[in-house]
């Protein structure tokens, strides 16, 4: 959108690199998420502790770090899509049917992969082990709705690597198209 805005050209005329331009607004987006969602989770836990009269804040803590990276991986594949669309409105539906359907479908996929067999099953066996499977940060509030115990802080530690990873990976895919591409 910046370039067929024009304000792009303002800020790569500064001594900023585009991986540096990438960052900046991959950082500012995933760290303005990040306020709006601590804002969430602070007023649910102040609700939920006057009803209860309890708050387990590990659980909390847990749940926000777990959405807030599964945030920082949507981003990062809005951003890679943001360079390869031109308009806003097609990145924006474009990932919000794939976001859907990784997390609705994502974690059944292995066992239609299996029903399918042949090429088919292949492909999506492929797929499967491909995509981003967000709908793990996104069960993470279950923790507390039902006031299940903490997930082990490896397993935490892990889920953040793997969001971390795949959030690299959609960073440096963007970076790789908006390298070479002409601003005009």
């Amino acid at each position: 959108a910046e370039r067929e805005n024009r304000t792009i050209f303002p800020l790569l005329a500064k001594p900023v690199t585009r991986s540096q331009f990438l960052m900046g607004k991959w950082l500012g987006c995933w760290l303005a998420c990040g306020i709006a969602l601590a804002a969430f989770y602070l007023f649910f836990g102040v609700v939920a502790a006057s009803r209860e009269h309890a708050w387990p804040v590990g659980s909390y803590f847990q749940a926000l770090t777990m959405h807030w990276a599964a945030l920082g991986v949507i981003l990062a594949m809005t951003l890679a899509g943001s360079i390869v669309l031109a308009a806003p409105s097609s990145t924006v539906t474009i990932v919000f049917v794939v976001v859907g359907g990784i997390l609705f479908m994502g974690g059944h996929l292995d066992q239609v992969a299996l029903r399918a067999g042949g090429v088919g099953g292949v492909l999506l066996h492929a797929l499967y082990y491909a995509i981003p499977h967000l709908e793990l940060f996104a069960n993470v509030r279950d923790l507390i709705i039902h006031d299940w115990p903490l997930i082990p802080w490896l397993i935490w530690l892990a889920a953040l690597f793997y969001a971390g990873v795949y959030t690299c990976i959609f960073l440096l895919t963007a970076w790789l198209l908006f390298r070479r591409r002409a601003l005009n």
